[in-house]
């Protein structure tokens, strides 16, 4: 397989396309088949990207400890104070709403399975679950949703 960066003419729209190999990139472009997913733009190309570049065989992993990792950025750009504020309003709520909700770890499909059938008393509960475990929450009409911000579980907080 082969990632290429790819952008849109019209509007830059920058997206991901996995190819079997350039060929296939070739093929599809003159085909016609690639779109923005963003705007639907049939007017796609290859973006500059930076090249992957392996490790030699030789060279040992060092894994970086805790105290030496500075943060890294996880956008290209200062996010606008709109956002930030927007952000730091949803995490409040989201704090406030988990107060009156009960942690149930990593038996969150169980719970939420027992008090949809009527075998638990229905409450609010949050914990963690595989994305398939989710689905199958799901499709049995069981109401679920992520929680927005990363919640720390009580036996691993401070």
């Amino acid at each position: 397989m082969i990632v290429f960066d790819l952008q849109c003419e019209p509007l830059g729209h920058r997206f991901e396309g996995w190819f079997g190999s350039s060929q296939d990139y070739e093929d599809q472009c003159a085909r016609g088949l690639m779109t923005c997913p963003s705007c639907g733009s049939a007017q796609v190309g290859k973006a500059v990207m930076a090249p992957n570049v392996g490790r030699k065989g030789n060279q040992a992993v060092v894994p970086a400890s805790k105290a030496d990792a500075s943060p890294q950025p996880v956008a290209n750009m200062p996010l606008p104070p709109e956002a930030v504020a927007m952000l730091k309003a949803v995490a409040a709520m989201q704090a406030e709403t988990l107060k009156t909700s009960t942690w149930v770890g990593d038996k969150f499909a169980d719970d939420a399975r027992a008090m949809h059938y009527g075998e638990k008393v229905v409450g609010p509960i949050h914990g963690r679950t595989t994305l398939s475990e989710a689905r199958e929450l799901v499709e049995e009409g069981i109401p679920v949703a992520p929680v927005l911000v990363p919640v720390v579980p009580p036996e691993e907080a401070n």
